[in-house]
C-alpha cells in the first residue's frame, strides 16, 4: 500500500533544503509518494516578519544549519544572492522580489509535471550549496536538466499562466495552515504534522505504524 505525505517547502529555507535528501532517500526506499507543495517564506507571506524577532534567533539558525550540513556531509553556504531580498538590519522586505516568485512558481510546474521533488533537491542545492550567483547562467537550467525538467518549458509555462501557479500557491499556504503549523520544512501524513528537518524520524515511525512498506 502506497503512502502519500505532502511536503510544504519554501526555497529560502535553509531546513527544506537540510532535509531535501534525506526525503529523496526515503521516498527512494519506500513505497511512499511526496507531493511537493511550494510555499512562500515567512519573510514574504508574513509581513513585517523579522522586524519582530528575537535578535538572537538569526545567529542561532546560522550555527544550527551549519552545524546539522556538517552532520550530514552537505555543502553549504548562506545563498548569495538570498532567494529574498530584504534589509538584514532593520527586517525590511520589499515588494519587489527578483528571485523568490520564479522559484516557487517553478517548484509548482515541477511538482504538476511529477518531479518536484527532484526539482527541489537540486534547485536548493545550488541556492545553498555554495554557488555564488545561482541565478545567472546556466546554473538553474543545469539543475533542473538534473531533475529531468527544462527550466526555459518550466518559465514559459508560468509566463503562460502566472495566475494558475499564484492559485496553486495560496491553496498550499492554506492547506498548511489547516494542517496545524506555519513552518518549512512541514510533512503532512493523514493530516498529522510533522514540523522540521528532525522529524523525520518520527514521521517514518508514524508511517510504520500505518504499514510502510520498502519498495521492490
Amino acid at each position: 500500500m502506497t503512502l502519500d505525505v505532502d511536503l510544504f517547502w519554501s526555497f529560502r529555507s535553509p531546513y527544506s533544503y537540510l532535509a531535501t535528501p534525506r526525503l529523496v532517500a526515503l521516498e527512494a526506499e519506500y513505497d511512499v509518494n511526496i507531493h511537493v507543495r511550494p510555499v512562500y517564506p515567512i519573510a514574504v507571506r508574513i509581513p513585517g516578519f523579522f522586524k519582530q524577532v528575537n535578535p538572537m534567533w538569526p545567529p542561532y539558525l546560522l550555527k544550527d544549519t551549519v552545524r546539522i550540513a556538517e552532520m550530514e556531509g552537505l555543502p553549504y553556504a548562506w545563498p548569495s544572492p538570498d532567494p529574498v531580498v530584504m534589509d538584514i538590519k532593520s527586517g525590511e522586505v520589499p515588494a519587489a522580489q527578483p528571485y523568490i516568485h520564479r522559484l516557487t512558481r517553478a517548484g509548482v510546474a515541477a511538482a504538476e509535471a511529477g518531479k518536484g521533488l527532484s526539482f527541489l533537491n537540486e534547485v536548493s542545492g545550488i541556492i545553498f550549496g555554495g554557488t555564488k550567483n545561482w541565478h545567472e547562467g546556466a546554473h538553474l537550467k543545469d539543475a533542473a536538466a538534473r531533475a529531468g525538467l527544462d527550466m526555459d518549458a518550466l518559465d514559459a509555462a508560468i509566463e503562460k499562466d502566472p495566475d494558475h501557479y499564484e492559485k496553486v500557491i495560496e491553496e498550499n499556504e492554506a492547506a498548511q495552515k489547516q494542517a496545524g503549523h506555519w513552518g518549512v520544512p512541514l510533512m503532512v501524513f493523514e493530516g498529522e504534522p510533522f514540523f522540521g528537518q528532525d522529524r523525520i524520524s518520527h514521521l517514518v515511525w508514524r508511517m510504520g505504524q500505518r504499514g510502510l512498506q520498502k519498495r521492490g
